[in-house]
């Protein structure tokens, strides 16, 4: 294993998947060179895969939702990578490519954490939309539970933010789904 993310010198793509799976901070990722180090609370974990399944049971045939895998935003030094708490992507994506980068996920999702609400809500935002990502969705765990969706707007580059929502999310982008907010904290 390699020293050098703590070293304090910035690292490249390669140095942070040489990492391997048996790094002991898997939920790691890379911002500008930096190594961030990221642990979750049981709610937060609770939340993720309640998600999940939700999602899992609506989405079309073809798509697949993923927990925390690595996604490249930028791959120019420094690099950017980092790991969505929740992503969608397609079958065919899983089965063929074995490192994922943003124009493969079509929703990335935050769940907010004490230590992330910053970069959730003001860093990530920026970065994926830079990358391409078209769809964005941030789930604040603090009563009332709510989700901020976000949508790229082509003509700006950027995310455009609709206000919060409580108790039921309904959409059709990216895809006509109806997720139940308050099932996310339940058991």
């Amino acid at each position: 294993m390699s020293t050098a993310p703590f070293s304090g010198q910035l690292m490249n793509l390669e140095e942070f998947f040489a990492l391997g799976e048996e790094f002991p901070y898997r939920n790691a990722e890379l911002q500008e060179g930096r190594l961030i180090l990221n642990s979750a609370v049981p709610l937060h974990q609770r939340a993720i895969f309640g998600l999940m399944r939700q999602l899992a049971d609506q989405l079309p045939e073809g798509w697949e939702v993923l927990s925390q895998s690595d996604v490249i935003l930028e791959r120019e030094f420094p690099p950017t990578v980092r790991q969505p708490d929740v992503l969608v992507t397609t079958t065919a994506t899983v089965d063929s490519i074995k490192k994922l980068e943003a124009q493969h996920v079509r929703l990335a999702v935050e769940v907010l954490s004490p230590g992330t609400k910053r970069v959730d809500r003001v860093l990530k935002p920026v970065e994926y939309a830079e990358a391409g990502i078209p769809h964005y969705w941030v789930i604040d765990l603090d009563p009332p539970l709510s989700l901020a969706a976000y949508h790229l707007a082509p003509a700006f580059e950027a995310y455009q933010e609709a206000p919060a929502v409580t108790g039921e999310f309904l959409t059709r982008e990216p895809f006509p789904l109806r997720l139940d907010l308050d099932r996310l904290a339940r058991r």
